[in-house]
């Protein structure tokens, strides 16, 4: 038996296991375009390696060398969100999600990322799809001019349900540590200035998948403002940092952040207020976008949980002192950003609330 019948037994075998080698070099075949463009000087090497290689310049925003650079790592995934990616046939935000997410994880703390590591896992490999999910996750990694370092595509049948995919990601980023921010400097008296999300982001889908299972995905709905939930539950995370360095820019002193993911606004802040202090939250100060409102309506879904649970509306923190409120809110107005005033610090712990969500003590 010659060696290249050899291998096409061998071939055919894996295959029929379920794996498919061709399709995964398809795959990076087809992203590794849009791979490549997030390639910055620091990058050493291309695609295919058995490691990304990354020449470490730890510089800050103005171009200088850091004094005490720290890296700061984050890694998480989108959750079931790949279930509405999969039933509306929209991959591409997945990738989006999951850098945005990442990123705005690290950025609580002030760290810049550097790069991003991406994982996509299949029971049938699609490549197509995979392609879809890397280009978008490049896309964005390119938008915040994080460099896609590797990652990883895998086939794994009877592991993973066939047509349903899994993606994770990894980021690494550098904050200087005289700049890293923690929440040890918020006070009471500080003010709490918010920015919206563009919908889910990337937590709560099991909730909503079970609330709105029952309706036609596809139908432009009156209550969502003429779209359809198609349209609305893909829309991809949102990245917060440019309104960071549209803060820093104008000298604004940031005091805290809190990335408002699962656990939403009542079990996010708390994990930067220092001893003594927390947080009140007027919820009059913003109307809750009405895929929410279905959510909750469609799910007989407590207020008090949804506030846990979603983060209705309200997708990134900052903390900055009183006095400098205006000039925060000026520059993010500047910055493209709608930004409001939605609660203060104060003596306590924990989240109030003004006007009382159902079942959420004060």
């Amino acid at each position: 038996m010659t060696e290249d019948t050899q291998a096409g037994q061998q071939a055919s075998a894996y295959e029929r296991a379920g794996v498919s080698i061709d399709a995964g070099h398809r795959a990076v075949a087809l992203m590794k375009n849009a791979v490549a463009r997030t390639h910055t000087p620091a990058v050493l090497g291309g695609i295919g390696g058995f490691g990304g290689l990354f020449r470490a310049q730890f510089t800050g925003a103005d171009g200088q060398p850091m004094t005490d650079p720290v890296l700061v790592a984050s890694t998480d995934g989108v959750g079931t969100k790949t279930k509405v990616a999969v039933r509306a046939g929209k991959f591409a935000g997945l990738g989006a999600d999951i850098v945005n997410h990442c990123a705005n994880d690290i950025l609580v703390q002030g760290a810049r990322p550097l790069f991003f590591l991406d994982y996509v896992a299949m029971g049938v490999l699609r490549p197509e799809a995979v392609a879809e999910v890397v280009t978008g996750a490049a896309e964005a990694c390119e938008a915040l001019g994080v460099a896609l370092l590797g990652g990883e595509t895998a086939e794994m049948p009877g592991v993973y349900i066939e047509g349903e995919l899994d993606i994770v990601g990894t980021i690494v980023g550098v904050v200087d540590r005289p700049k890293l921010i923690d929440g040890s400097r918020i006070c009471p008296g500080d003010a709490v200035i918010a920015l919206p999300s563009s919908g889910l982001h990337t937590n709560g889908f099991s909730l909503a998948r079970m609330a709105l299972n029952g309706l036609d995905w596809q139908e432009a709905r009156a209550d969502l403002d003429g779209k359809s939930l198609a349209e609305v539950l893909p829309i991809p995370h949102r990245a917060y940092g440019p309104a960071f360095d549209a803060l820093t820019a104008a000298d604004v002193d940031v005091r805290g952040m809190a990335h408002i993911t699962g656990g939403g606004l009542v079990d996010n802040p708390p994990r930067i207020f220092p001893a003594g202090v927390g947080m009140q939250i007027d919820t009059d100060s913003w109307t809750v976008p009405p895929l929410f409102e279905l959510i909750l309506e469609r799910g007989n879904v407590a207020r008090a949980e949804g506030f846990r649970a979603l983060n209705m509306g309200v997708g990134f923190l900052f903390i900055v002192p009183v006095a400098h409120a205006e000039a925060a809110l000026s520059a993010l107005r500047a910055a493209g950003e709608t930004p409001w005033v939605i609660g203060t610090m104060m003596e306590g712990s924990g989240v109030q609330f003004t006007r009382q969500p159902e079942g959420v003590s004060s």
